[in-house]
Order: C-alpha cells, then sequence, then structure tokens
C-alpha cells in the first residue's frame, strides 16, 4: 500500500454506509492513521469503528461537513442518490468516491451530478471481499478525473491496489460487471463440477483440491484467447467449435446419466450451437463472443 507522504497529515474521510463492506473500508482508513467520520443510516453498526476511534456522525449531513472526502457504499444507486442529492451543498469543493455497485450509467449520471454541483466525483469497484480490504489481495478500479484520482491515490491506496481506468466515469463499473460475469459464470461450472462428482460420494474439499489447480492452469489460456477476441479472426486448427460442440454435449449426457441438471451447461451448448448451425465449426470456440455481443444474430 502507498503510504502517506513524509511529513503530512493523513486525510480525514468520512465513509456513508457501515454494511460489512462499508465496515471494512473505515476500519483501513483508520489502521491508515486518517481520521474518519462513518454514518448509517440503520443505527447499531458503528460501535466497533467507534471503539477503533471513528468518529460517528449523527446524520449524513454532519459526516460529510466533517472530511473534504466522503466514501460512499450504499445498496444500490437510488440509495446514493437519496442519500446524496440534499448534500448537494454540503459537498461542493469537497470530493466524492463512489464505491456502491451500480451500472455504467448510474455511474455517469452521479457524475454529472456532481460537477453540476462542483463536486469531484470519482466512481470506483471493489474487486473483493470485505476480509481483504487493506490487504494485498485487495484490488479497486476508478475511473473519472485523472487530477482527482492522483490527489487521493494515498488515501485510496490504503483500501487495496488500486488502479485508474481512464477518466470516463463509467468504465470502473464496467470492469466491475464484466469481472463479476467472469466469476459467477466460473464458480457455477466448480458448483457444477463438484455435483458431478458429489455423485459417486466424493467430498467437495476433495474435488476442490483438483479443481484449484486445474482452473488456474486453464486461466493462463486466457491472454491467447484475448488475441482472438481483439484480432477477430477465430481461424483455429485445434479445438474447433465442432470439438467443443461434442465435449459439451457430452458433459450434459454424463450429468443427466448421474442423474443431475445440465442447467449451467445448456446456454454454452446452445451457444456453440446456433454458431455451428450457421456454418462456423471450423472455428475457435472464441467465436461464441459474436453469439453474446449479438444475440439477435449470433453469426454478427
Amino acid at each position: 500500500m502507498t503510504p502517506t507522504a513524509p511529513g503530512a497529515e493523513p486525510t480525514p474521510v468520512t465513509v456513508l454506509g457501515l454494511g460489512a463492506m462499508g465496515r471494512a473500508l473505515a476500519t483501513a482508513f483508520l489502521e491508515g492513521g486518517h481520521p474518519t467520520t462513518v454514518w448509517n443510516r440503520t443505527p447499531g453498526r458503528a460501535d466497533a469503528l467507534v471503539a477503533a476511534g471513528a468518529t460517528l456522525a449523527a446524520d449524513a449531513a454532519e459526516a460529510v461537513a466533517a472530511a473534504p472526502v466522503t466514501v460512499v457504499c450504499l445498496m444500490d444507486h437510488r440509495s446514493v442518490r437519496d442519500v446524496l442529492t440534499p448534500l448537494a451543498d454540503r459537498l461542493a469543493g469537497r470530493t466524492v468516491i463512489n464505491l456502491t455497485t451500480v451500472s455504467p450509467q448510474d455511474a455517469r449520471a452521479t457524475a454529472a451530478w456532481a460537477d453540476e454541483h462542483g463536486i469531484g466525483h470519482l466512481s470506483g469497484a471493489i474487486m473483493a471481499v470485505p476480509a481483504l480490504i487493506g490487504g494485498p489481495q485487495s484490488m479497486l478500479l476508478y475511473s473519472g478525473p485523472d487530477a482527482l484520482f492522483a490527489a487521493h491515490r494515498s488515501l485510496l491506496e490504503r483500501l487495496g491496489r488500486s488502479t485508474h481506468l481512464g477518466t470516463d466515469p463509467g468504465t470502473a463499473p464496467l470492469y466491475d460487471v464484466g469481472l463479476l460475469a467472469a466469476m459467477y459464470a466460473m464458480f457455477g461450472g466448480f458448483l457444477h463440477g463438484a455435483a458431478l462428482v458429489g455423485t459417486a460420494g466424493v467430498p467437495a474439499k476433495e474435488f476442490t483440491a483438483l479443481a484449484v489447480p486445474w482452473l488456474n492452469a486453464m486461466t493462463l489460456g486466457l491472454p491467447a484467447m484475448a488475441d482472438f477476441l481483439d484480432s477477430g479472426d477465430y481461424r483455429t486448427d485445434v479445438q474447433s467449435l465442432d470439438f467443443n460442440a461434442a465435449a459439451v454435449e457430452h458433459l450434459v449426457h454424463a450429468s443427466r446419466e448421474a442423474g443431475i441438471g445440465a442447467d449451467v451447461l445448456l446456454p454454452l451448448l446452445e451457444l456453440i450451437r446456433r454458431q455451428v448451425s450457421e456454418g462456423h465449426g471450423a472455428e475457435s470456440f472464441t467465436r461464441l463472443v459474436e453469439g453474446i455481443k449479438h444475440p439477435e444474430n449470433s453469426a454478427g
């Protein structure tokens, strides 16, 4: 994590929202020596933070007035709007860093509102669970003005490895949903595999001991897949869509034979079959991206 510059006073910070993640954020700031003010709509969640040195504000207006930087970690875009809108005058000249999970368009709307009221604004995305915040495995993504990110980077690095993705406030939330989509699809596949071997009495922990190194090894192929995606040239002489159609059909058959559902696999098989039916069976598995990008016309 980036240390505070020698001789510099740690930046005071306010945290709005004290769910599990908000409490983790506030804890990381406190451990970094930052005077931290906290507020939550539902009372009773700040006791441990106050015991650790945080100041509990009576209301959101008092909270944002206590620091030049306010970090927001609420339920959704609507809750962000409901909390921040009445505070526009108090936030003028200050900075809001929104770490609430929102859509790209919602992030742009919040940034436009902030600009209108003279409020600095960064969009953020937390790619970590609360227990990892403040540690080396915590990754956070930001987008918004370059100068604003640079000005507050040492503060943000208290939360985890911080990456700035550009000035469009919608970019960090876009990466957020993209990375989460990849994660959930992987988790779904893992659960299917555990259910399948479980029909033979194999404990999930035993399956996991092999699944982890296997999946780690498979992720090494992602850069090569990215080359296909960026080039748009899906020609291949190995493991074509025809090959993968047969492979996934086998997985579906084996799953049903074992008496479990194939719900995780069937959408993937449908994507493959659509591409094959349109004459792309000899091309790479990565061509499935065309069916994802253009669902009404899988050939793109």
